[in-house]
């Protein structure tokens, strides 16, 4: 039986194990936390073939700038000359284009397909409740440049083969009777999904260990990793070697300075996000997650609860909370929802995280064109959780020499070598 050691236990990792572990591996996760609460954890839990378009894209630049200078804007680039984030600024100024665009849409379409299927799948596999509902997403709009640009992307979806439908204010009202909004209109993405990702990432880590027969590390930082011939031979923490037939790098934000050890180039930064949960009202029950356009807010229905989540701050890893942020995701939302008045949480309630952002907005999934043994899986951005599934299966197929089911060429790990 070949072995195969992950690096990293957020959602990448555990589904790479998951599946490898499917298909006849023997598999250990080796991760520097205790997996309690990584970046899997507090996200919105949308599964979302809606975000078809990279965060690297026409616009972005411009609009990014005019944020820089709004303390509670939802995105947030610190100034800084580390060189990481100058070459990774340079990249993404670079990406920011309509071609990039047109050429990355059909691949995250294809691959958060796969990933709402595989959901299924194994969901009915793992017999885990983790609350994965069919019911789409609404993209809430108030201005009419918005509502311009959300009808635009609405219809590219539908070239692209996804439900997308266009609603007027009633008709959103009528999906949710109890809720009230004030809004200029919606487009409701029928091929979009939710989950609880605390749920999912616990009954995941379960199930690995304790039904599979996956190891697992935790509080193990990797300090070395020794090469020979084209291949990775073995990888070490401060007390113990670790040998396998294959290895994978799924750290996250950490992913860089993981591969870094092997002499990998993989440019990412940290982008810093912010939750919060509230219970829900009975009176005014939410069914259906949005996002509000404008503001750049996810809200989700989750375990009786209400998740509210946003803002992108690029920059070095840090455990400041910015209070500005979370306030701005409070005061957006009774713009849209009158009758939802959140209230700033205390600082002990506000979950943070670092989502792995590649300068193209595109993850990075596949195998090291420099070592025949190692494969990359990390870049995800705000889409790890949405994508865990499918790039866990494309991991697992290109470690077997297997063809996946799509093309994987647009998230090649070399592609800024």
């Amino acid at each position: 039986m070949s072995k195969a050691i992950i690096i990293g236990g957020g959602i990448i990792g555990l589904f790479s194990a998951y599946y490898l572990q499917k298909s006849g591996w023997e598999v250990e996760i080796i991760d520097q936390g205790d997996l309690s609460d990584n970046c899997s954890y507090g996200n919105a839990g949308m599964i979302t073939p809606s975000h078809f378009v990279p965060l690297a894209a026409p616009g972005m630049v411009e609009q990014g700038i005019r944020w820089m200078f709004n303390s509670k804007s939802p995105f947030y680039v610190k100034p800084s000359l580390n060189p990481e984030l100058v070459g990774w600024g340079l990249k993404f100024l670079k990406s920011a284009t309509k071609k990039h665009v047109d050429h990355s849409a059909g691949a995250l379409r294809d691959i958060s397909m796969l990933s709402k299927r595989l959901y299924k799948e194994f969901e009915k596999d793992s017999n885990i409740d983790f609350g994965l509902e069919d019911k789409g997403i609404l993209m809430l709009f108030k201005s009419p440049k918005m509502a311009e640009e959300e009808q635009h992307l609405a219809a590219h979806a539908t070239n692209l083969g996804l439900d997308a439908q266009y609603l007027s204010p009633d008709e959103c009202r009528k999906l949710q009777p109890g809720v009230e909004i004030d809004i200029l209109g919606a487009v409701h993405y029928h091929c979009d999904a939710h989950l609880y990702p605390n749920k999912l990432m616990a009954g995941l880590i379960n199930y690995l260990e304790t039904t599979k027969g996956v190891t697992i590390h935790r509080n193990t930082e990797i300090v070395k990793i020794a090469h020979d011939g084209g291949r990775i031979t073995s990888i070490n923490s401060a007390d113990k070697e670790f040998i396998g037939d294959a290895y994978v790098v799924a750290g996250g934000a950490w992913s860089p300075s993981i591969a870094k050890l092997a002499g990998l180039r993989v440019p990412l930064m940290p982008g810093k996000g912010y939750s919060f949960m509230v219970p829900q009202d009975e009176s005014k029950r939410m069914t259906i997650p949005s996002i509000l356009c404008e503001a750049r807010v996810a809200i989700t229905p989750m375990n009786n609860s209400i998740r509210y989540g946003g803002t992108m701050e690029v920059g070095k890893i840090n455990t400041q909370v910015n209070m500005n942020r979370v306030k701005g995701i409070v005061e957006s939302v009774p713009k849209y929802f009158p009758n939802f008045k959140p209230e700033v949480p205390a600082q002990k309630d506000i979950w943070f995280g670092f989502r792995p952002v590649s300068p193209d907005g595109m993850p990075y999934i596949g195998l090291s064109g420099k070592y025949s043994n190692l494969a990359v899986a990390t870049g995800h951005a705000m889409i790890g959780l949405s994508l865990g599934p499918a790039t866990g299966k494309i991991i697992n197929d290109v470690l077997n020499g297997t063809q996946p089911e799509m093309s994987i060429n647009p998230f090649a790990v070399d592609r800024f070598q």
